[in-house]
Protein backbone atom coordinates (compact mmCIF):
# COMPACT_ATOMS: atom_id res chain seq x y z
CA UNK A 1 0.00 0.00 0.00
CA UNK A 2 1.30 3.87 -0.86
CA UNK A 3 0.86 6.08 1.77
CA UNK A 4 0.89 10.17 1.36
CA UNK A 5 0.50 12.93 4.17
CA UNK A 6 -0.27 16.39 3.24
CA UNK A 7 -2.81 16.72 0.05
CA UNK A 8 -2.91 20.57 -0.04
CA UNK A 9 -1.86 22.25 -3.14
CA UNK A 10 0.25 20.05 -4.83
CA UNK A 11 0.04 17.10 -2.73
CA UNK A 12 -3.73 16.52 -3.70
CA UNK A 13 -3.12 16.04 -7.38
CA UNK A 14 -0.02 14.73 -6.97
CA UNK A 15 -1.82 11.87 -4.60
CA UNK A 16 -4.46 11.71 -7.42
CA UNK A 17 -2.25 10.64 -9.97
CA UNK A 18 -0.77 7.90 -8.08
CA UNK A 19 -4.10 6.36 -7.34
CA UNK A 20 -5.34 6.80 -10.70
CA UNK A 21 -2.34 4.75 -12.12
CA UNK A 22 -0.57 2.95 -10.24
CA UNK A 23 -2.79 0.31 -9.98
CA UNK A 24 -1.84 0.14 -6.09
CA UNK A 25 -4.33 1.03 -2.57
CA UNK A 26 -3.47 4.10 -1.53
CA UNK A 27 -3.87 5.47 1.73
CA UNK A 28 -3.71 9.27 2.58
CA UNK A 29 -3.36 11.55 5.73
CA UNK A 30 -4.00 15.28 6.17
CA UNK A 31 -5.30 17.86 8.64
CA UNK A 32 -7.79 19.38 6.40
CA UNK A 33 -10.77 17.05 5.29
CA UNK A 34 -12.26 18.52 2.39
CA UNK A 35 -9.65 16.91 -0.22
CA UNK A 36 -9.52 13.78 1.31
CA UNK A 37 -12.84 13.97 0.87
CA UNK A 38 -12.37 14.93 -3.10
CA UNK A 39 -9.84 12.15 -3.23
CA UNK A 40 -11.98 9.41 -2.04
CA UNK A 41 -13.69 9.33 -5.30
CA UNK A 42 -10.48 7.83 -6.93
CA UNK A 43 -10.54 5.51 -3.86
CA UNK A 44 -8.20 6.78 -1.18
CA UNK A 45 -8.84 5.58 1.88
CA UNK A 46 -8.67 8.06 4.89
CA UNK A 47 -5.73 7.34 7.35
CA UNK A 48 -6.63 8.03 11.12
CA UNK A 49 -3.01 9.21 12.02
CA UNK A 50 0.59 9.65 11.19
CA UNK A 51 1.54 6.20 12.74
CA UNK A 52 -1.75 4.73 10.60
CA UNK A 53 0.02 5.37 7.60
CA UNK A 54 3.21 4.20 8.68
CA UNK A 55 1.61 0.77 9.88
CA UNK A 56 0.36 0.23 7.01
CA UNK A 57 2.36 1.32 3.99
CA UNK A 58 6.00 0.39 2.39
CA UNK A 59 6.18 3.44 0.68
CA UNK A 60 4.77 6.82 1.84
CA UNK A 61 5.03 10.28 0.32
CA UNK A 62 5.48 13.80 1.99
CA UNK A 63 4.17 16.82 0.22
CA UNK A 64 3.97 19.24 3.51
CA UNK A 65 4.42 23.22 3.75
CA UNK A 66 7.93 22.87 4.72
CA UNK A 67 10.71 21.65 7.43
CA UNK A 68 8.87 22.04 10.41
CA UNK A 69 6.34 19.77 9.60
CA UNK A 70 8.62 17.50 7.49
CA UNK A 71 10.92 16.80 10.69
CA UNK A 72 7.63 16.29 13.01
CA UNK A 73 5.83 13.96 10.43
CA UNK A 74 9.52 12.19 10.15
CA UNK A 75 9.74 11.77 14.07
CA UNK A 76 6.52 9.50 13.76
CA UNK A 77 7.63 7.45 10.80
CA UNK A 78 10.72 6.70 12.47
CA UNK A 79 9.34 5.05 15.01
CA UNK A 80 6.95 2.76 13.22
CA UNK A 81 7.87 2.45 9.39
CA UNK A 82 9.30 -1.36 8.80
CA UNK A 83 12.63 -2.00 7.76
CA UNK A 84 13.05 -1.29 3.97
CA UNK A 85 10.25 0.81 3.71
CA UNK A 86 10.72 3.88 1.43
CA UNK A 87 9.61 7.77 2.61
CA UNK A 88 9.55 10.35 -0.50
CA UNK A 89 9.65 14.11 0.50
CA UNK A 90 8.16 15.98 -2.58
CA UNK A 91 8.51 19.04 0.29
CA UNK A 92 11.08 21.51 0.11
CA UNK A 93 13.22 21.56 2.92
CA UNK A 94 17.01 22.89 3.31
CA UNK A 95 19.96 20.17 2.34
CA UNK A 96 20.68 19.73 5.90
CA UNK A 97 17.53 18.80 6.87
CA UNK A 98 17.12 16.51 4.02
CA UNK A 99 20.63 14.66 4.82
CA UNK A 100 20.01 14.52 8.31
CA UNK A 101 16.41 12.89 7.59
CA UNK A 102 18.20 10.41 5.42
CA UNK A 103 20.63 9.42 8.16
CA UNK A 104 18.01 8.74 10.82
CA UNK A 105 16.32 6.92 8.42
CA UNK A 106 19.15 4.68 6.97
CA UNK A 107 19.92 3.80 10.73
CA UNK A 108 16.56 1.92 10.63
CA UNK A 109 17.10 0.29 7.57
CA UNK A 110 14.22 2.68 6.24
CA UNK A 111 15.00 4.60 2.56
CA UNK A 112 14.51 8.06 2.45
CA UNK A 113 14.49 10.65 -0.62
CA UNK A 114 14.21 13.81 -0.99
CA UNK A 115 11.99 14.56 -4.45
CA UNK A 116 11.46 17.99 -4.06
CA UNK A 117 8.78 18.93 -7.35
CA UNK A 118 8.91 21.98 -9.88
CA UNK A 119 6.74 23.67 -11.95
CA UNK A 120 3.04 24.76 -11.32
CA UNK A 121 -0.28 23.72 -9.63
CA UNK A 122 -1.43 23.38 -13.57
CA UNK A 123 1.26 21.20 -13.97
CA UNK A 124 0.82 18.86 -10.95
CA UNK A 125 -3.22 18.70 -11.91
CA UNK A 126 -1.87 17.87 -15.85
CA UNK A 127 0.97 15.38 -14.35
CA UNK A 128 3.58 16.69 -15.92
CA UNK A 129 6.02 18.35 -12.78
CA UNK A 130 9.90 18.02 -13.11
CA UNK A 131 11.17 15.74 -9.95
CA UNK A 132 14.71 16.10 -8.25
CA UNK A 133 16.02 13.65 -6.36
CA UNK A 134 18.67 13.27 -4.05
CA UNK A 135 19.09 9.09 -3.21
CA UNK A 136 22.46 7.64 -1.66
CA UNK A 137 21.88 4.45 -4.27
CA UNK A 138 20.69 4.16 -7.91
CA UNK A 139 18.57 1.20 -7.04
CA UNK A 140 16.38 3.22 -4.56
CA UNK A 141 16.01 5.57 -7.07
CA UNK A 142 15.47 2.96 -10.06
CA UNK A 143 12.52 1.82 -7.19
CA UNK A 144 11.13 4.74 -6.66
CA UNK A 145 11.32 6.02 -10.34
CA UNK A 146 7.97 4.72 -11.76
CA UNK A 147 5.84 6.16 -8.96
CA UNK A 148 7.57 9.46 -9.78
CA UNK A 149 6.15 8.71 -13.19
CA UNK A 150 3.00 8.71 -12.66
CA UNK A 151 2.94 12.75 -12.08
CA UNK A 152 6.16 13.95 -13.61
CA UNK A 153 7.64 14.01 -16.98
CA UNK A 154 11.02 14.34 -16.12
CA UNK A 155 12.61 12.49 -12.97
CA UNK A 156 16.07 14.20 -12.61
CA UNK A 157 18.38 11.60 -10.27
CA UNK A 158 20.54 14.67 -9.17
CA UNK A 159 23.13 13.25 -6.93
CA UNK A 160 22.90 11.92 -2.87
CA UNK A 161 21.08 12.97 0.07
CA UNK A 162 20.35 16.49 -0.52
CA UNK A 163 21.23 16.94 -3.95
CA UNK A 164 17.20 17.01 -5.39
CA UNK A 165 16.78 19.84 -2.14
CA UNK A 166 19.81 21.50 -3.57
CA UNK A 167 18.55 21.69 -7.44
CA UNK A 168 14.89 22.58 -6.12
CA UNK A 169 16.35 25.75 -4.23
CA UNK A 170 18.71 26.81 -7.35
CA UNK A 171 16.11 26.22 -9.14
CA UNK A 172 13.76 28.84 -7.34
CA UNK A 173 16.25 30.91 -6.81
CA UNK A 174 16.36 31.13 -10.23
CA UNK A 175 12.86 31.59 -11.01
CA UNK A 176 12.22 34.31 -8.14
CA UNK A 177 14.96 36.41 -10.20
CA UNK A 178 13.22 35.99 -13.22
CA UNK A 179 10.32 37.07 -12.03
CA UNK A 180 11.41 40.52 -10.49
CA UNK A 181 12.83 41.03 -13.93
CA UNK A 182 9.53 40.31 -15.80
CA UNK A 183 8.24 42.19 -13.11
CA UNK A 184 10.20 45.61 -13.96
CA UNK A 185 10.15 44.64 -18.07
CA UNK A 186 6.59 45.38 -17.64
CA UNK A 187 7.00 48.59 -15.75
CA UNK A 188 9.29 49.68 -18.38
CA UNK A 189 6.80 48.25 -21.17
CA UNK A 190 3.15 50.39 -19.32
CA UNK A 191 5.48 53.43 -19.03
CA UNK A 192 6.64 53.47 -22.48
CA UNK A 193 3.11 52.71 -23.59
CA UNK A 194 4.06 49.83 -25.38
CA UNK A 195 1.07 46.96 -25.54
CA UNK A 196 1.79 44.26 -23.31
CA UNK A 197 0.56 41.01 -24.43
CA UNK A 198 2.53 42.22 -27.22
CA UNK A 199 6.16 43.22 -26.12
CA UNK A 200 5.38 39.76 -23.74
CA UNK A 201 4.99 37.76 -27.27
CA UNK A 202 7.99 39.14 -28.61
CA UNK A 203 9.88 38.78 -25.71
CA UNK A 204 9.34 35.12 -25.86
CA UNK A 205 10.46 34.75 -29.64
CA UNK A 206 14.04 36.03 -28.33
CA UNK A 207 16.25 35.79 -25.99
CA UNK A 208 14.35 36.99 -22.89
CA UNK A 209 12.08 33.99 -23.44
CA UNK A 210 11.70 31.56 -20.04
CA UNK A 211 9.31 29.62 -18.46
CA UNK A 212 8.62 32.34 -16.17
CA UNK A 213 7.85 34.31 -19.16
CA UNK A 214 5.52 32.18 -20.48
CA UNK A 215 4.01 31.16 -17.56
CA UNK A 216 3.74 33.23 -14.71
CA UNK A 217 4.24 36.33 -16.87
CA UNK A 218 1.74 36.16 -19.26
CA UNK A 219 -0.89 33.87 -17.43
CA UNK A 220 -0.78 35.82 -13.56
CA UNK A 221 0.88 39.04 -13.97
CA UNK A 222 -0.67 39.87 -17.60
CA UNK A 223 -4.35 39.32 -16.79
CA UNK A 224 -3.54 39.84 -12.90
CA UNK A 225 -4.53 36.71 -11.77
CA UNK A 226 -2.66 35.90 -8.49
CA UNK A 227 -4.99 33.61 -6.53
CA UNK A 228 -4.93 32.39 -3.04
CA UNK A 229 -4.13 28.49 -2.62
CA UNK A 230 -1.25 28.90 -5.40
CA UNK A 231 2.65 29.52 -4.71
CA UNK A 232 2.32 32.09 -2.26
CA UNK A 233 4.40 35.09 -1.46
CA UNK A 234 4.39 33.14 2.09
CA UNK A 235 5.92 29.96 0.70
CA UNK A 236 8.39 31.95 -1.84
CA UNK A 237 9.51 33.80 1.16
CA UNK A 238 10.57 30.75 2.60
CA UNK A 239 12.11 28.89 -0.21
CA UNK A 240 14.06 32.04 -0.48
CA UNK A 241 14.95 31.41 3.05
CA UNK A 242 16.66 28.22 2.74
CA UNK A 243 18.29 28.69 -0.51
CA UNK A 244 20.18 32.08 1.11
CA UNK A 245 21.25 29.06 3.38
CA UNK A 246 23.45 27.49 0.17
CA UNK A 247 24.88 30.93 -0.21
CA UNK A 248 26.15 30.63 2.94
CA UNK A 249 27.10 27.16 2.49
CA UNK A 250 29.21 27.93 -0.63
CA UNK A 251 30.14 31.61 0.10
CA UNK A 252 28.27 32.92 -2.95
CA UNK A 253 26.71 36.77 -2.14
CA UNK A 254 23.55 35.89 -3.81
CA UNK A 255 22.91 39.70 -4.11
CA UNK A 256 20.14 39.13 -6.48
CA UNK A 257 18.08 36.25 -4.56
CA UNK A 258 18.08 38.75 -1.71
CA UNK A 259 16.57 41.82 -3.66
CA UNK A 260 13.80 39.24 -5.03
CA UNK A 261 13.01 38.25 -1.13
CA UNK A 262 13.05 41.98 -0.35
CA UNK A 263 10.42 42.79 -3.01
CA UNK A 264 8.52 39.20 -1.82
CA UNK A 265 9.22 41.13 1.89
CA UNK A 266 7.17 44.35 1.03
CA UNK A 267 4.46 42.21 -0.76
CA UNK A 268 3.82 40.16 2.00
CA UNK A 269 3.75 43.94 4.36
CA UNK A 270 1.02 45.06 1.65
CA UNK A 271 -1.40 42.41 2.70
CA UNK A 272 -0.64 39.96 -0.56
CA UNK A 273 1.28 36.96 1.56
CA UNK A 274 -1.27 34.63 0.75
CA UNK A 275 -1.46 34.98 -2.72
CA UNK A 276 0.15 33.47 -6.04
CA UNK A 277 3.62 34.95 -5.43
CA UNK A 278 3.75 37.00 -9.21
CA UNK A 279 1.80 39.42 -7.39
CA UNK A 280 5.27 41.07 -6.24
CA UNK A 281 4.35 42.82 -10.46
CA UNK A 282 1.50 45.14 -7.75
CA UNK A 283 4.65 46.18 -6.02
CA UNK A 284 6.66 47.10 -9.16
CA UNK A 285 4.00 48.09 -10.99
CA UNK A 286 2.50 50.84 -7.90
CA UNK A 287 -0.41 48.94 -8.54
Amino acid sequence: MIGFIGVGVMGEPICRHVASKSGAAVLAYDLAAEPLARLAAQGVKRALSVRDVAERCDAVFLSLPGAPEVKHVCAELLGHLRPGSYVIDLSTVPVGVARDLEARFAARAIHFLDAPVARTRAAAEQGTLSVMVGASAAAAFAHIRPLLAHFATDVTHCGGPGAGQAMKLVNNMVLFQNVVALAEALGVIRGLGLDPARALETLAKGSADSFALRNHAMQAMLPHRFPEKAFSVQYALKDTSYALELGSLTGVELSGLKNAKALLERAAAAGHAAEYFPVIAKIVLGD
